[in-house]
């Protein structure tokens, strides 16, 4: 039976995170984060290991690649013309011509519901979702003091209130509650959007004490400082430790991370305990996916403007009706693909012209994926990878620089090969493929510029 088929329409639970990491998860092989839900998530689904977005115009990563998340297109066609004045939420406007996800699936019969963080214009909200609860408009906050609404609320135009605890116990307790007391006459799409694991990195007691930080090891490509301007090195999250970076302040940073995961992992337990007990599991598609990552002391970096495989490829996990079992697939894909994935799982048609590509063949283990994948940060930086060799462009100050990689020998990306004359062809060809992308992306930054040496 091909995969998808026989299905009616599931149910769909759409859980989005902010900050995590690719590799932080226990079932990845991680040797230090405890996430037992997330562990139980891989093994009865398919985890894509190659998952990387398509990265960001502006230092708030998230509110693109949110925004990409729901239009199922790229980084230049998520967002409309953006606001001089982005005011205190730093929001990223979705097109009005857009169909959300969620707007779809609504269309097609789906009952839509909301709760947690949305980095994107109210509009878009209101338009996508029919109801909501808990709702935080904006990009962070203390996590004990959230600002929240109910999506009635928001349409009154009403004032937020301080959410009664924990963010992701606040965010998980409304979707718990959306599940018990639904009825269930239309299947349901629910957003469930975390600001967890981002900073403020201030995890329960209970979490935080799971994790002894003279204890965790480093990652792999830890250093002091990042070596060279790649032109963000003053951004806010690159001051939230002191420079140069040393292994006992990382490691605390990492153990308040891990606490942080660990804890929305608990939450999000109960989520799928609620669709256990209220015999909905066997019939709802979980997705698990962050918006970025982020670096922590790789590469002598602490946050996600950087295009280094730790801060732009994301944990990216799907279980459910029709989905294999304990599979890992590792085409290349980026997470904008779940739109068409979601739409095909639940036996909708997807709008035309997105940029959106079904990942139900992946799945199957049918081939599916991309040939390469393309990520932008702001007009500084560049990236194209193959899936074996990653090219990373940098233009700071009118200086040219590159990196190049081999992910098969060196994941962690510690060895620049940029420099040794064999490797020019190499360059030359992923530097085609990069531009390429842009013009058929309309990246601004397109065009011929003579390198400089740097």
């Amino acid at each position: 039976m091909p995969l998808g088929a026989g299905l009616s329409h599931p149910n769909i639970l759409f859980v989005v995170v902010d900050d995590h990491r690719a590799d932080a998860i226990g079932a990845f092989g991680h040797p230090t984060v405890q996430t037992p839900v997330l562990d139980g998530l891989v093994r009865r689904g398919t985890a894509f290991t190659r998952a990387t977005i398509q990265g960001s115009l502006m230092p708030a990563v998230c509110a693109p690649s949110r925004a990409c998340l729901l239009t199922g297109n790229g980084v230049f066609r998520a967002e409309a013309e953006p606001k001089l004045d982005t005011g205190p939420v730093f929001e990223v406007r979705l097109p009005t011509e857009a169909c959300t996800l969620p707007e779809r699936l609504r269309a097609a019969g789906y009952e839509t519901f909301v709760t947690g963080k949305w980095h994107n214009d109210l509009p878009a909200l209101l338009r996508s979702f029919e109801s909501g609860r808990e709702i935080f408009h904006g990009g962070m906050c203390e996590h004990t003091a959230v600002p929240v609404r109910d999506l009635e609320e928001i349409r009154r135009g009403g004032r937020a209130r301080v959410g009664e605890g924990f963010s992701s116990e606040i965010f998980c307790g409304a979707a718990e509650k959306f599940v018990r007391e639904r009825g269930r006459e239309r299947p349901f799409f629910a957003w469930v959007a975390l600001t967890s694991p981002h900073d403020p990195r201030t995890p329960p007691a209970e979490y935080r004490a799971l994790y002894d930080a003279a204890q965790i090891p480093l990652p792999g490509n830890f250093r002091p400082d990042h070596g060279f301007d790649n032109g963000e090195l003053e951004v806010r999250d690159e001051q939230l430790a002191p420079r140069p970076l040393s292994p006992e302040v990382v490691r605390e940073h990492l153990a308040d991370y891990y606490g942080m995961i660990s804890h929305h992992d608990a939450c999000l337990g109960r989520v799928l305990a609620a669709l256990r007990e209220t015999g909905q599991d066997e019939n709802t598609v979980v997705v698990y996916v962050s918006d970025h990552g982020l670096a922590l002391g790789s590469h002598g970096l602490l946050g996600k403007q950087n295009l280094y495989d730790h801060s732009v490829r994301v944990p990216l996990i799907v279980a459910g009706p029709g989905v294999p079992v304990a599979q890992r697939c590792d085409a290349l894909v980026q997470p904008l693909d779940l739109y068409a994935t979601l739409c095909e799982l639940a036996g909708v048609s997807v709008p035309a012209g997105l940029d959106s590509r079904s990942l139900v063949e992946a799945m199957a283990g049918n081939g599916g994926g991309r040939d390469s994948v393309c990520a932008v940060y702001m007009d500084g930086q560049r990236m194209v990878t193959d899936g074996r060799w990653k090219l990373i462009v940098y233009r700071v100050g009118g200086v040219e620089r590159v990196q190049l990689f081999d992910l098969a020998t060196d994941p962690d990306e510690c060895r620049d090969l940029a420099a040794e004359p064999s490797r020019a062809g190499r360059i030359a060809g992923l530097r085609a493929r990069l531009q390429s992308w842009q013009a058929a992306t309309g990246d601004r930054w397109f065009g011929p510029v003579q390198p400089v040496a740097g």
